[in-house]
């Protein structure tokens, strides 16, 4: 496997509900960066994740998906999964608490985690109380716990208000950025300020095109000209009609 490559999706072939929704798809995944997928509705980005985190065995008729050696993949969903029966310090512990793991030691990580991400005045409420945007900085906390190098993102900002959507992206990208992210979203802006990498999935079975290679930092500062333009192109490739399903 290429040293530069955390992933490779090797030919895959996935059938879903009768559809040929993969048809000898590859694509790889560099390490260390952050790769969106961008498509519409139901065209394969959340499953595309879910083949990467071994969750579509039974669909999966050809191919393979190899990973680095030394892989270990965490998931930040839009729901954000949180177990009302739990404190918020065990949803962040959540799994030292399956399998009986937790210490003094997980514990303290825990509220560190959590002062990290602004929740150690929220850590004695229940989960109930907390606002979508709360339970997102704990979903995010939780994330951070299993201590992964390879973090899958589907759609885990698109349930929040504009101010606390912008909030989470600049607080992710500080607290991941040392992780390989894929990211699969509805939003070109999103996609913009937070990837290295941007692809569309179009069609069925799915096609991959690669749209964008962005440098320097994340999260990208849209003020520029250039990804103002590049907002435009993306907004059109995703209305063309053979985005669409």
């Amino acid at each position: 496997m290429d040293n530069n490559f955390i992933a490779q999706i090797q030919n895959l072939n996935l059938d879903f509900k009768g559809k040929k929704l993969f048809k000898n798809l590859n694509f790889n995944i560099l390490e260390n960066k952050s790769t969106a997928l961008l498509g519409s509705s139901g065209v394969g980005k959340s499953t595309l994740l879910r083949c990467i985190a071994d969750l579509e065995k039974e669909n999966i008729t050809n191919g393979e998906i190899v990973l680095k050696k030394g892989v270990s993949i965490a998931w930040l969903s839009q729901e954000n999964s949180l177990y009302p029966w739990l404190s918020i310090l065990d949803n962040v512990q959540l799994y030292h608490h399956l399998k009986g793991s937790k210490s003094a030691q997980t514990l303290q990580k825990a509220k560190e985690l959590l002062s990290q991400v602004n929740m150690s005045e929220h850590v004695d409420k229940k989960t109930y109380e907390l606002s979508g945007g709360q339970k997102q900085r704990v979903a995010l906390a939780r994330t951070l716990m299993q201590d992964a190098n390879f973090i899958l993102m589907d759609e885990p900002f698109s349930a929040l208000d504009a101010i606390t959507k912008i909030q989470l992206q600049d607080l992710t990208c500080h607290l991941l950025k040392d992780k390989t992210i894929l990211l699969v979203t509805h939003d070109p802006q999103e996609a913009i300020k937070l990837a290295n990498h941007i692809y569309i999935l179009k069609n069925q079975p799915v096609i991959l095109e690669e749209v964008a290679s962005l440098q320097g930092d994340l999260p990208h500062k849209l003020s520029n000209e250039k990804l103002w333009n590049l907002q435009d192109e993306l907004i059109s490739k995703l209305q063309d009609k053979e985005s669409q399903v």
